[in-house]
């Protein structure tokens, strides 16, 4: 006995039995109650949704043998013909078979002769954008003005694609996409009624995976039985026939972002290759959970009320997380979803993602739980809470990567630069901003005051604004409130850090130059072709420092 797939088995016989779509049944049911139907419909939206469905019931409706209305019988000669496919006064017509304006024109010679057996003879064009222009206009005259007795259903995925006088002679609906709490509810209903055990959360998969398509959500499930051998659907076999991860995967990589764990957040990444995941999935998975906490935080409850997470968990991700590391996280998903078919491994490219989550979180440095061997990240610590060492000796250098309290730095002006290069790669501290730390030397610091010395050449950009601006971006960098005294230096220009990178740059080309001069190649040419070295020509290789 041949097998009946599941979305024609159970496609729906009348209006009642749609799943979602009710501001357009509701039109229909209306017009035929009450007589009012016009010539011409289009049906539009995505695949699987219902369009063809609809306009087969429109058909039954007109044709009910037990009279016109919303209601079929289902069970008179016309009715049973039509669910068969054999009714002869409703012609079914491809247009992606037939583009030609020769079909086209076929099949209209037959309008002006009456219905064999109903009250009205139905062209259902499907995909009727398929058709070419002169298709169209071949159309358009009977489409306008048809006999009484010939109705005209149209259906397309792609109307912007139909000429605008075929669109202006229809009256057009729009069946949407359908949630998955409405494609679950469908195939809960089928899986009753054949008798299969079903996990609600493996069914919670098979509608998402449906993308808004019933007809594809029943096509999956019909794989899931297949792929399972069971009369039951299990979520293990959902997830690994569709390729997603445990939804506890994805749970514990916003704990660990949470946490700040950079560590384990990678390591957790790396379990993750082991179930081969589809990594854009992945990350949509990743990108929704956030999604929901960020809503759950908003509305103090589940956004959805079927959620796969439970609201006890959904509660105390919510209270790990801040409003503001949410929105964060989510936005740096969003970019890396965009990103990721860009680059050929997207194994790390995913990890990349998860890193920059944590990296551009504001106080990143102080999130991280463990150090590298060696000391060469900064030791965890609450943010902005002043790090181990802030006592050190004055004289003494501070480790590699540790930044410390300006109070806690020696008076030295290269420890200025180090500040600054840390809040210009950190803080994005940018602009005449930037330009004014770079042009002045720590002078000293009483209390919250931090003394500088702004070089007299660089006057004009001591604004109260960039001033702020850097104010503010110091203390940032320290995690204390301080205030910034900028006052120009006398006699003799501080040596600054812009100061201190010019110095180092005339002292590269000095010896990029020498080099020249010394160079054995370059001498043999002065010596055989006599060559010239134009000094003014000469740069620097800029990777060394």
């Amino acid at each position: 006995m041949s097998y009946t797939a599941l979305a024609r088995k159970w496609r729906p016989k009348t209006f009642a039995e749609m799943s979602g779509q009710e501001h357009v049944l509701r039109a229909l049911g209306n017009a035929l109650n009450e007589g009012n139907v016009h010539h011409a419909f289009l049906f539009t939206g995505t695949r699987g949704v219902g369009k063809t469905t609809v306009a087969r019931i429109f058909a039954k409706c007109l044709n009910c043998e037990r009279g016109q209305s919303a209601t079929p019988c289902g069970v008179c000669p016309a009715c049973t013909d039509i669910d068969a496919g054999r009714f002869v006064d409703l012609i079914e017509v491809d247009a992606a078979s037939r583009t030609k304006v020769e079909d086209t024109r076929d099949l209209l010679d037959n309008v002006q002769y009456m219905p064999a057996r109903g009250r009205y003879k139905i062209y259902l064009i499907d995909e009727v954008h398929m058709l070419s222009a002169h298709s169209f206009n071949a159309l358009l005259k009977t489409l306008e003005e048809p006999p009484p007795h010939v109705k005209f259903l149209l259906a397309t995925t792609d109307p912007q694609r139909l000429p605008v006088t075929v669109l202006s002679r229809c009256l057009q609906f729009n069946l949407k996409r359908l949630p998955v709490s409405t494609i679950m509810a469908r195939l809960t209903f089928i899986l009753q009624q054949e008798g299969i055990a079903a996990e609600p959360a493996a069914l919670r998969l098979v509608a998402a995976a449906g993308d808004g398509s019933l007809r594809d959500a029943l096509s999956l499930l019909d794989q899931l039985l297949a792929f399972g051998g069971a009369r039951e659907v299990r979520e293990t076999e959902a997830r690994s026939m569709l390729g997603t991860i445990d939804r506890q995967q994805v749970v514990q990589l916003v704990r660990l972002l949470a946490a700040g764990d950079m560590q384990g957040l990678l390591a957790q990444a790396r379990q993750l290759e082991q179930w081969s995941p589809d990594y854009l999935q992945l990350l949509d998975e990743l990108n929704s959970l956030l999604a929901r906490i960020a809503l759950f935080q908003a509305a103090g409850a589940a956004y959805d009320e079927e959620d796969a997470v439970p609201p006890e968990e959904m509660a105390q991700l919510a209270g790990a997380l801040s409003p503001e590391d949410l929105q964060l996280y989510y936005q740096v998903g969003l970019t890396g979803r965009r990103d990721l078919p860009l680059i050929n491994d997207q194994r790390s490219g995913f990890a990349m993602t998860l890193v920059r989550m944590l990296a551009f979180r504001p106080g990143a440095e102080g999130s991280r739980t463990t150090a590298p061997a060696g000391g060469g990240a900064r030791a965890a610590r609450p943010a902005g809470a002043a790090p181990a060492g802030a006592a050190a000796a004055v004289g003494a250098a501070p480790a590699a990567g540790v930044a410390m309290p300006v109070d806690a730095l020696p008076l030295q002006p290269e420890y200025w630069t180090t500040i600054i290069e840390k809040m210009v790669e950190q803080l994005g501290l940018s602009g005449l901003a930037r330009q004014l730390a770079a042009n002045c030397a720590l002078a000293g610091r009483q209390g919250p005051v931090v003394r500088l010395l702004l070089d007299p050449r660089h006057a004009s950009i001591r604004t109260a604004a960039n001033q702020e601006r850097l104010q503010a971006a110091v203390s940032r960098y320290s995690g204390e409130a301080l205030r910034l005294q900028v006052d120009l230096a006398d006699g003799e220009a501080p040596a600054t850090p812009a100061r201190q990178r010019d110095r180092m740059s005339e002292e590269r080309l000095a010896n990029a130059r020498a080099a020249l001069e010394t160079d054995p190649a370059i001498q043999a040419l002065r010596t055989q072709m006599g060559a010239t070295i134009f000094a003014d020509s000469v740069r620097p290789n800029h990777e060394e420092n």
